[in-house]
C-alpha cells in the first residue's frame, strides 16, 4: 500500500462519516444550476432587460411587483435609465413590454437567490455531519464567497448602467459578471473531481500543469472578448462571415490606439474575438491529444465543445445576433470551461 493509500486509509477510518462522492454529487447539481444561470444571463442580455430593476434588495427583492401600483413605481424607476430615454422609451415601451423584460432580470436574480441556498444549506449540512475530507473546507467556503462575489458584481454592472448619460451597462462589468460565473463553474467542476479522486484512495488535489496554464490563459483571453462583444452588442457589426465589411480586417477608429481600440472599438474587439477563437482552437487541441491517452471521454468533450463554439459563433454572426443561437453560444463557453477543466484536471492528477 502507497503513502497515499495509506493516508486516506486513516482519514477515512478516523472519520467514517466523510462523504466525498456524495459532496461532489452535489458539486456537480450546483454546477448545473449555474449553467442554467449563464442561460438565463444571456436571455436577460440579448432581451435587454438588465437595467429593468434599479435597485438591489437581496431580501426583499425576491417578491416581484404585486399589484398594478408597484408596477406602477417599478416602470416609473425604470423611465429615469438613460436606456429608456433614449432607446425603449422612443420604441414605444408600454408597462406590458416592461413587464416581459423585468421577469427576465427578476428570474435571474432569483435564481442566483436560490443557487446560493443550494451550495450554502448542504454544505452547512456535510460541515455539522463532519462529512467534508480535510483541505476542503476552505476550498467550498471560497467557492461559496465567489457565488456572493457574482451577486455583488452583477449589482455594480447594473449600477454602471443606471444613469442617464448611459443606454447600456459597462463592458467591463459585464465580463467581470461572466467571467466570475465561467471560473465559478469551472471552480466546481475541478472540486467534484478532486473528491471524485479521493473516494478512489488518490488524495493528492490534481494541479495545473504548464500546457493547461497555456491552453488557459488563451481561452481566458477568448472568453474576456466573447463578453466584451456581448457587452458592445459588437456582434451586431457584421453579419457576413469570414469577412467583415467586404474585408479580412474591418475598419477600427485608430485615433486613439491599438489599446483604445482593444478595448472600447466593437469592430476591432469584435474581430479579435473572432479569429483569436483559431489560437484557442490550436491550444485546445494540443491540450485533447495529451489528454486522449489518459481519459478519451475528456478529450471528446474539449473537441466537441470548441467544435460546437466554433459553429455556434458563425451562426450567430449570420443570423445577426439571433437570440436562443447567442444564448446557445453563450452557455456552450460555459461548457467549453467545464470541457476544460476536465482536460487539465486529467492532466494534472498526482498519483
Amino acid at each position: 500500500m502507497n503513502a497515499t493509500s495509506l493516508s486516506h486509509s486513516t482519514e477515512s477510518a478516523k472519520f467514517p462519516t466523510l462523504r466525498p462522492l456524495a459532496i461532489a454529487n452535489w458539486l456537480f447539481c450546483v454546477a448545473i444550476l449555474v449553467l442554467i444561470m449563464v442561460a438565463v444571463g444571456g436571455i436577460t442580455r440579448l432581451t435587454e432587460s438588465g437595467l429593468s430593476i434599479t435597485e438591489w434588495k437581496p431580501v426583499t427583492g425576491a417578491l416581484p411587483p404585486l399589484n398594478e401600483a408597484d408596477w406602477q413605481s417599478e416602470f416609473d424607476l425604470y423611465k429615469a435609465t438613460g436606456e429608456y430615454q433614449n432607446v425603449t422609451g422612443p420604441a414605444g415601451m408600454d408597462l406590458a413590454a416592461f413587464k416581459f423584460i423585468y421577469f427576465w432580470e427578476w428570474f435571474h436574480r432569483l435564481l442566483g437567490r436560490l443557487i446560493g441556498l443550494a451550495f450554502a444549506l448542504p454544505l452547512a449540512w456535510f460541515w455539522i455531519k463532519q462529512a467534508i475530507p480535510a483541505g476542503y473546507k476552505p476550498r467550498l467556503l471560497a467557492l461559496l464567497a465567489l457565488g456572493g462575489l457574482q451577486g455583488a458584481f452583477g449589482w455594480f454592472m447594473v449600477r454602471s448602467g443606471l444613469s442617464t448619460e448611459m443606454t447600456d451597462v459597462s463592458h467591463f462589468w459585464l465580463s467581470i459578471h461572466l467571467l466570475t460565473a465561467f471560473f465559478t463553474f469551472g471552480g466546481l467542476i475541478w472540486t467534484a473531481l478532486d473528491l471524485r479522486q479521493w473516494a478512489k484512495g488518490n488524495t493528492r488535489p490534481a494541479t495545473l500543469t504548464p500546457l493547461a496554464w497555456i491552453a488557459g490563459v488563451i481561452l481566458f483571453v477568448q472568453l474576456l472578448f466573447g463578453a466584451w462583444v456581448a457587452g458592445l452588442n459588437a456582434g451586431l457589426v457584421s453579419d457576413t462571415w469570414p469577412l467583415m465589411q467586404g474585408r479580412i480586417v474591418p475598419e477600427a477608429n485608430w485615433t486613439n490606439g491599438i489599446i483604445w481600440a482593444s478595448l472600447y472599438d466593437p469592430f476591432w474587439i469584435h474581430f479579435v474575438h473572432r479569429w483569436w477563437a483559431w489560437v484557442a482552437v490550436v491550444a485546445l487541441t494540443v491540450m485533447a491529444r495529451k489528454v486522449r491517452s489518459i481519459v478519451r471521454r475528456a478529450s471528446i468533450a474539449i473537441h466537441s465543445a470548441f467544435g460546437t463554439q466554433i459553429l455556434l459563433g458563425i451562426a450567430t454572426v449570420m443570423t445577426g445576433v439571433e437570440l436562443w443561437i447567442a444564448v446557445a453560444h453563450q452557455v456552450v463557453g460555459a461548457l467549453l470551461v467545464g470541457a476544460f477543466a476536465w482536460g487539465a484536471h486529467v492532466l494534472g492528477r498526482r498519483v
